[in-house]
């Protein structure tokens, strides 16, 4: 049996057969003008690749610089981490997550839910906490970012992170950084002043292993500690 479908595309008549008669031909009277449905397929294809070109070249003619390159990076971040300044290149859709671990090899701060639920990205900007997994990368310019690697000053122990060993506020201490963190805001925020006030703050940060009652102990003891530093 013949497929007749291919049978009829493949009449020398078919609109959508292209063949040495279309090389060259022009409109006249003998030959009207017909609009074919692959050469507006193909002209539809080469207009759309074409015009977010046009639009990069038109936007570096307005401003005078030149496109960036892949190897360049889409923009330069420049911001503070640890009090050290740092600048690195990077894509305008990365988060301030990856930058950390991947790029700066600053570790501590983990990647748990990567949707902002569990806390444990868990970062300070400018003095305020943010799920560093929700946060662009970019709105960090010119800001002062610190990670648990941050907190100790030398050798010494911030005192939140002394509370969580001396209180065994961990079982197997993957939310640990980002409990510290928030736990830290939480102090600093002024809702270190019952329980029941540290529970609410600091519901924002999941441990999956249920220390939250010495986590909470720890957390009025550091109050305790940080208020009399």
């Amino acid at each position: 049996m013949t497929n007749t479908l291919l049978e009829h595309s493949d009449h020398p008549d078919h609109p959508d057969r292209l063949d040495d008669r279309d090389a060259g031909s022009t409109v006249g009277p003998d030959r009207p003008f017909t609009v074919t449905r692959r050469a507006v397929l193909a002209t539809g294809a080469a207009a759309a690749a074409t015009a977010p070109l046009l639009q990069m070249e038109f936007a570096s003619a307005q401003t005078g610089s030149p496109l960036p390159s892949p190897s360049q990076g889409a923009i330069a971040l420049r911001t503070t981490v640890n009090g050290e300044a740092v600048t690195v290149f990077l894509d305008t859709r990365t988060s301030l997550l990856d930058v950390l671990r991947e790029t700066l090899n600053l570790t501590g701060t983990k990647k748990g839910c990567d949707h902002g639920q569990c806390g444990a990205c868990t970062v300070h900007v400018d003095g305020r906490r943010v799920a560093s997994c929700l946060t662009l990368a970019a709105k960090a310019e010119g800001r002062s970012v610190t990670t648990i690697e941050g907190l100790s000053s030398g050798d010494a122990l911030h005192p939140m992170q002394q509370a969580f060993i001396d209180h065994d506020a961990l079982q197997c201490g993957f939310c640990t950084p980002g409990q510290i963190m928030g736990a830290v805001a939480c102090v600093n925020e002024g809702h270190a002043t019952s329980p029941e006030s540290i529970r609410e703050s600091m519901s924002g940060n999941l441990c999956r292993c249920g220390a939250y009652v010495t986590i909470v102990t720890a957390i009025s003891d550091a109050a305790r500690r940080m208020g009399e530093a």
